[in-house]
């Protein structure tokens, strides 16, 4: 497998971050990816501290317990990490709220828990309690890109099982401290509960209902964009991000927010190194990119779509005392913040992401 020296990450390109101000957007200034990105941290955000990205690498080990979705409760801790590493002049109110959302999960409020998992005999809280003391092994991270392989011939449960793989391998990197035995093979475990896994399911309407992905035929010529690297893969989500209508609504594979995120995850891979794997997930992606687009307008059944006034990258969605917690998006909220600013940072594409940020608050 193509894979470089863990830790020694490659970083891509400086990149404009987006805030949102008083009657439109503005540019807030440039960031650059690299390995050293806690030294930029300023005290503004040191309260989403190295603690969060432990606590999340370990509830990511713990969540086989429950199920291969328990994954979700430490994939938002690490994504919470680092948004503020992306932006380090993170403003506190964002700050604050994206704390609270992390509170609540940890607290047990999360769909995906043992909300999920009744038959657990771990309490979500549990989940992010540490390993006995173990020493360290950087050589054992492979092993995760290892395990992913099994499961990335095809979209699985909406692009989770990339999501997961890619969050820990990106945290073990930089922090190689983490990669401990119990929690690098905590992590394979929960991998390998995605071999067999569908792609996710769709709402296909009341005559047809909810179906699995690998039950549905999907016509020869859909018009889907066809991409095979990740400057393409990230230019036609963020093109589906900004051709969103509230009059259509259309219902699973984890909708927009997976499919960011799912991007985002192989972009990451890429920057790990692991080159070949990601260029496996990219026709993987475009396949659960197709099974969305395919789903029918249920609009007329479901309703429009639900469009929040701001981003959760603005701090006014957070004081302005309507902050969503409907479709899951307790821990989706800061993982899809985090998803968008990886994704929007692979391609130079400065107009694109201006416009797919200003209907990023369609899906939040």
């Amino acid at each position: 497998m193509d894979q470089q020296t863990p830790g020694n990450r490659i970083p891509r390109r400086a990149f404009a971050r987006l805030t949102a101000v008083t009657g439109g957007l503005a540019v807030a200034g440039g960031l650059t990816r690299s390995t050293h990105a806690d030294d930029a941290v300023t005290n503004t955000a040191r309260d989403l501290d190295h603690s969060y990205l432990k606590a999340g690498l370990n509830a990511l080990a713990r969540a086989h317990h429950m199920s291969s979705m328990a994954g979700h409760l430490g994939a938002s801790m690490i994504a919470g990490y680092y948004v503020a590493r992306q932006r380090p002049d993170l403003d506190p109110a964002i700050e604050a709220g994206i704390q609270d959302d992390l509170r609540r999960v940890r607290g047990g409020e999360s769909v995906f828990g043992q909300r999920m998992s009744r038959a657990s005999k771990l309490a979500d809280a549990e989940l992010f309690e540490p390993f006995a003391k173990q020493k360290a092994d950087a050589t054992l991270i492979d092993g995760i890109a290892e395990g992913l392989q099994k499961s990335i011939d095809r979209p699985r449960q909406s692009g989770h099982n990339v999501i997961f793989a890619s969050l820990a391998i990106r945290a073990l990197q930089d922090h190689p401290e983490c990669a401990t035995p119990a929690v690098v093979d905590g992590i394979l475990k929960l991998m390998n509960l995605f071999q067999n896994q569908t792609p996710g399911s769709g709402y296909y309407g009341k005559a047809k209902g909810r179906l699995h992905g690998n039950k549905i035929t999907l016509p020869e010529d859909d018009a889907t964009p066809v991409y095979d690297n990740i400057e393409g893969m990230a230019g036609a989500v963020l093109d589906e991000v900004t051709a969103q209508d509230p009059s259509i609504h259309r219902s699973g594979y984890g909708g927009l927010v997976h499919l960011i995120n799912h991007g985002a995850a192989i972009t990451d891979l890429t920057d790990a190194g692991y080159v070949e794997l990601a260029g496996l997930a990219i026709g993987s992606h475009r396949q659960h990119l197709r099974l969305w687009r395919n789903l029918p307008n249920v609009a007329d059944e479901k309703g429009p779509l639900k469009v929040s006034k701001f981003t959760p990258h603005d701090a006014a969605y957070w004081t302005s005392g309507g902050v969503p917690y409907d479709r899951a998006l307790l821990t989706h909220r800061v993982k899809t913040m985090y998803g968008f600013d990886e994704l929007a940072a692979a391609i130079d594409a400065d107009e694109k992401e201006k416009a797919a940020y200003d209907k990023l608050r369609y899906v939040m």
